[in-house]
């Protein structure tokens, strides 16, 4: 058992490491099942926790060049998982918008084992557990987002 504090938290960021490359991974074995790639589910994630974004707000979340971006929606749209509309606000610019139908019926199925699963685990936790968890959590997308 891990015991000075310094131990602890290189303990917690090994683990972190680890769990963000099983995801990673996670990530690109379900992206691949739908014939998407590794960058395409990523934009998927990136549209679920923004909203509609432009292609240039695509661009600058993932540091991709245009034409590589161009080249996700015209994926993501092939397969049904987005749609491109004119800006309400400007009409000479596209918003890129997620489908809720075909994230429910093609990427909502193949991530519910995953999701049990970690159900299960936060059930073994406490209430005060897991609001410490969430901080945790909070407080680390908040640092790398403001490092990214």
């Amino acid at each position: 058992m891990t015991s000075s504090r310094e131990e602890l938290a290189g303990e917690i960021q090994q683990r972190m490491i680890r769990f963000i490359a099983e995801m990673v991974l996670y990530n690109h074995a379900v992206s691949a099942k739908v014939g998407l790639g590794a960058s395409d589910s990523q934009f998927m994630t990136l549209l679920q926790t923004y909203g509609p974004l432009t292609p240039r707000q695509l661009a600058e979340h993932t540091g991709l060049t245009s034409g590589t971006v161009t080249g996700v929606i015209d994926r993501l749209e092939s397969h049904g998982f987005v749609t491109r509309r004119a800006d309400p606000g400007d009409r000479r610019k596209v918003v890129v918008t997620p489908s809720p139908e075909a994230i429910q019926d093609k990427l909502v199925p193949l991530y519910a084992e995953q999701g049990s699963r970690m159900q299960e685990v936060l059930a073994t936790r406490t209430v005060d557990e897991l609001r410490t968890i969430s901080a945790f959590l909070a407080d680390a997308v908040d640092n790398a987002e403001a490092r990214s």
